[in-house]
């Protein structure tokens, strides 16, 4: 498949089952609440290292938060259940509740098929030593915690659902400069939809992995098949005028979210097609056996692709 001369590989992303939640945050402005949601989504690109990958979705206008205030929305997400409740509770604690004028609400109560009730504010009313209060409105419990700007509001539970990690294609590029602005393309045009992010620095990566190392203390290594500088001592999969590829990975709340986002995204990348440098787009996989989510690239950019 070729789309505006680039090719488009005929493999597929490897994806995997995770857990997630989304906090809406409000504050006084959207600066003060883009402050909490930058805080709480900082060092969460990976699951590899950071135990959660974390971003910002997107902006809300007051209309769209409880609490009538700008806010934004952020999504986590973790490999467990476990991990990411103590993420969440940790990141709130210390990112959210710190930032001036700031409240948090729970961003998933409905349209999912199963729903598990976690901790957002419950533990941290505890930091109002006592002075804290509690109401019930509309069927939720809320905490009022004294601070020394006034007080934090925090509904005391958010929803978490099972959601898709990993989905990803990378950008084959004759250099640098053409590659990134081809993931500059793709991520302004994924980011206008809802329940996916791009966790990792500007949603792009540059780093790409694959499964086991040389080095046994090392669960992932750089993915030299497709690494310009190594074409002439490992099996590569660059053709001699590729000389950068990038990264971009993928979170979302369902399998179907991903795919339109992958098909949007490489659209993005087309249209920019091989006079601005690109030559392809593959994607990274582990022989299907790193998880049960196959995205099939040829399928996405084909009418009605499905993962």
């Amino acid at each position: 498949m070729i789309i505006n001369g680039v090719s488009i590989d005929d493999t597929f992303a490897e994806a995997f089952g995770m857990r997630a939640t989304r906090v809406l945050i409000t504050a006084q402005n959207h600066t003060w609440a883009m402050h909490a949601a930058t805080a709480m989504t900082g060092f969460a690109t990976s699951v590899i290292a950071c135990g959660v990958e974390a971003g910002i979705e997107r902006l809300l206008s007051p209309e769209e938060t409880p609490d009538g205030r700008p806010g934004v929305a952020v999504l986590l997400f973790a490999m467990g259940s476990a991990v990411l409740m103590k993420q969440l509770e940790t990141r709130m604690g210390q990112c959210v509740l710190t930032c001036p004028t700031t409240a948090a609400f729970s961003g998933i109560d409905s349209g999912y098929p199963e729903i598990t009730r976690i901790n957002l504010g419950k533990n941290l009313r505890f930091f109002g030593d006592g002075f804290q209060i509690s109401k019930q409105f509309g069927g939720k419990r809320y905490w009022r915690v004294p601070v020394m700007d006034g007080e934090f509001m925090t509904e005391e539970t958010t929803g978490m659902v099972r959601a898709v990690g990993g989905g990803n294609f990378l950008i084959l590029a004759e250099s640098q400069p053409q590659a990134l602005a081809a993931c500059e393309a793709a991520i302004s045009a994924m980011k206008q939809l809802p329940n996916v992010i791009m966790p990792f620095p500007g949603g792009v990566v540059r780093s790409g992995s694959k499964v086991g190392a040389k080095y046994k203390s090392m669960i992932a290594s750089t993915n030299d098949a497709f690494c310009p500088t190594l074409k002439g001592i490992t099996r590569t999969e660059l053709s001699p005028e590729i000389e950068s590829v990038m990264e971009i990975v993928i979170d979302g709340l369902t399998a179907e979210d991903i795919n339109r986002a992958m098909r949007v995204g490489i659209q993005a990348v087309c249209e920019l097609g091989r006079a601005a440098g690109i030559h392809g787009i593959s994607a990274g996989n582990y022989g299907g056996k790193l998880g049960p989510y196959h995205f099939k690239l040829r399928e996405i950019m084909s009418a009605g692709g499905a993962a």
